[in-house]
């Protein structure tokens, strides 16, 4: 199945980490979303959970190993070209994980990696996909109720 002008939604996931009060993030190296930053994912491969998805997708581009909690959040990106037609549909499912162990490297699809703070995702000037800054806002919320 093509990712660009698919025939149905692609089921997709997004690796969503904390450590201490900042999210890791990836600078899209591929397209969609080419030069912005976002939280590591890709879409579901066929036979494969969610959560292992997300794990398999964080360990691609970061290199990082993490146990998947739980999903926290789904939500569609629908991208239309300039005639209208559907160029990219995604179905993406934020799975929240916990770091278990590695240093975070840019790999496959990631450019490069980094922890932001809600503050950094907020600066007009970092250039960041749909979503990042709620969703960022909402794992750490998660994370100063669980403490």
């Amino acid at each position: 199945m093509p990712r660009q002008y698919p025939s149905h939604p692609l089921p997709g996931v997004l690796a969503l980490m904390t450590r201490d009060d900042r999210i890791l993030m990836v600078l899209r190296g591929k397209e969609p979303d080419k030069g912005k930053w976002g939280f590591p994912g890709g879409l579901v491969e066929l036979g494969e959970t969610v959560l292992a998805a997300a794990l398999r997708e964080l360990h691609e581009e970061t290199g990082l190993i993490a146990e998947a909690e739980a999903v926290m959040d789904v939500f569609e990106v629908i991208t239309p070209d300039e005639d209208g037609r559907i160029r990219y549909h995604f179905v993406l499912n934020v799975v929240r994980c916990h770091w278990q162990s590695g240093e975070a490297v840019a790999a496959d699809d990631a450019a490069q990696v980094g922890w932001f703070s809600l503050a950094d995702i907020a600066d007009p000037l970092l250039p960041c996909s749909s979503n990042v800054g709620r969703l960022a806002r909402m794992a750490l919320a998660q994370t100063k109720t669980a403490d």
